[in-house]
């Protein structure tokens, strides 16, 4: 997951109120009961001791959502009377609750928010190509791209203009797999687009394929739909979910070979609290693989002002000069370093029990 959405929530120091809202059941009585679910959300914050302001905000936000279509939930993250940042759920959670803590509670998102990937869909014919951007809120157009329009169409002679004029044909073909490969890859940059979808006649969407920059190759996938046809929301989240299962896969074998040392003696993978530390502080985290429900996620760290000022035992902050330091969870420390250093999270699947042990782990940039 990329990390960037978090950032307005470590702009300013804590504490945070962090509060997941469950919107998945609709009933005639649902604007009453989100009434009730805002008034309990904000009792629950002031018997932790959040300020009234940041209780009043939490409640108003959840009463606007009395009337939400949201069909699974939001999370809420509120400091000083204001709701800092409010992201959609894509699962509903398990019930509504909310926690004060030095930290805002973010790794559930892990679980519950749009991991789905940023998805341009390129509906590619011999003229030209329209793009649209496929994201948890929607579609939208997203540009397109006007080739040589002439000629495009081969013809069924054999004689030597007719080659003559195949061959133009070809050019032609190759001239305009070129121009919509190009403004692919600038629509990609522009969307920071993690997929990308090549729709049309096999030859076409070969060729922008194979003309794509290397580094968006194993980010392109084709459709078999023929030219025009324009894909329906269930295939769009099938190759969504088919790209993000196996950069899962891949991102997982990579930290597993990561983690023995090289020729030097060093590994290019972290796991366990102690040692992920340690690499937070030295601004060494590459990819964060959180698995929520791993052992070592709530396990307690010390925290200072800064993303850096980390330690796991107080003492250490001390010795590190830092005069003010909090008791955090170690999931929620690790990814306010990662956001820091815009490192990516990957959420690590339940079953997958042996990597990275204890559930926390890095794969890790040297300087």
């Amino acid at each position: 997951m990329d990390l960037a959405f978090l950032h307005p929530l470590y702009e300013h120091s804590g504490p945070w109120a962090s509060v997941y809202v469950d919107t998945s059941r609709h009933t005639e009585s649902t604007p009453h009961e989100r009434h009730l679910t805002a008034a309990a959300l904000a009792r629950e914050l002031s018997g932790q001791g959040a300020d009234e302001a940041t209780c009043r905000a939490v409640e108003d936000a959840v009463e606007d959502l009395r009337h939400s279509p949201e069909p699974h939930g939001r999370a809420l993250f509120a400091r000083a009377g204001q709701v800092v940042l409010d992201p959609p759920l894509a699962k509903a959670p398990e019930g509504s609750w909310a926690e004060w803590a030095p930290l805002p509670r973010v790794t559930p998102l892990l679980d519950l928010a749009d991991q789905e990937p940023i998805c341009v869909v390129a509906y590619i014919d011999r003229r030209g190509a329209d793009f649209e951007l496929r994201t948890a809120l929607g579609s939208q157009k997203a540009g397109s791209v006007t080739g040589r329009q002439w000629p495009v169409h081969r013809t069924s002679t054999v004689d030597w203009s007719e080659r003559h004029f195949q061959l133009k044909v070809e050019n032609t073909w190759e001239h305009n797999a070129a121009e919509i490969a190009d403004a692919l890859t600038v629509c990609q940059e522009e969307t920071r687009a993690d997929l990308l979808i090549l729709v049309g006649d096999d030859r076409e969407r070969r060729s922008v394929h194979e003309r794509l920059p290397q580094r968006l190759h194993d980010r392109a996938v084709e459709s078999a739909h023929g030219t025009g046809s324009r894909l329906l929301d269930d295939e769009v989240e099938e190759a969504r979910a088919e790209h993000v299962r196996r950069r899962t896969e891949t991102e997982l074998e990579r930290f597993l070979a990561a983690r023995a040392p090289d020729a030097e003696g060093r590994s290019g993978a972290v796991e366990g609290v102690p040692a992920l530390v340690e690499a937070a502080r030295e601004h060494r985290i590459d990819e964060l693989l959180i698995r929520t429900d791993g052992p070592d996620a709530h396990r307690e760290v010390w925290i200072g002002e800064d993303p850096d000022q980390l330690a796991v035992r107080r003492t250490e902050l001390k010795a590190l000069g830092e005069q003010h330091s909090w008791a955090a969870r170690a999931d929620d420390a690790l990814v306010r370093c990662a956001v820091a250093t815009d490192a990516p999270a990957l959420a690590v699947p339940t079953a997958a029990e042996e990597a990275p042990v204890g559930g926390l782990g890095a794969l890790l940039r040297w300087k």
